[in-house]
Parts: C-alpha cells; sequence; structure tokens
C-alpha cells in the first residue's frame, strides 16, 4: 500500500471541559479541550475532530497512532507534510 506524506502530532486532551477547543500554549504543546467524557474513546473522538478542523483537513486524515488509554496521545496527519503542519499550529 502506497502512502502520502504524513505528519505526526502530539497533543495533551482534558475532557470535561466547558468547551470545546484547540490552543497552542507558550510552551509550543498543544492542548485539546473536549466536553466528552473518557469513556469509550468519545473524547479520543471528539479531539480528533477538532484537530482536523483546527488544522483544516478532513476527520479521516487524522488517525490516533498513540496513547487510546492516555490524556497524551499522538495522532498521525495524513496527506500532510510535517513543515506545512508545523506552520497550521502556529497560526493557532
Amino acid at each position: 500500500m502506497l502512502h502520502g506524506p504524513m505528519a505526526s502530532i502530539t497533543v495533551r486532551i482534558v475532557p470535561r471541559a466547558s468547551r470545546t477547543s484547540v490552543e497552542r500554549r507558550e510552551d509550543g504543546s498543544i492542548t485539546v479541550r473536549v466536553r466528552a467524557a473518557p469513556e469509550g474513546g468519545r473524547a479520543t473522538e471528539e479531539a480528533c475532530r477538532a484537530l482536523a478542523a483546527a488544522l483544516g483537513v478532513p476527520r479521516s486524515d487524522v488517525r490516533l497512532r498513540a496513547g487510546g488509554r492516555s490524556r497524551t496521545k499522538v495522532f498521525s496527519l495524513e496527506g500532510l507534510l510535517p513543515n506545512e503542519m508545523e506552520r497550521r499550529v502556529q497560526a493557532l
């Protein structure tokens, strides 16, 4: 199977937040706040949707790579080169 360009991003998930948001902190880390509870993968799914919307990519291009049961997760972004992903993160 051939794959196109792919970038990875590490984010910190904050479940049960008052609103869903994606923010870049001063130290350069990314925090994704979601309203969903961390039960049954709902918080992870909401984080995928929020991250896709914030970075301007389709939801189907965002996949969880690591951290299924952790608040720190690694997502892969298919179709996005690492330097393009970095530019979009800087714009957050």
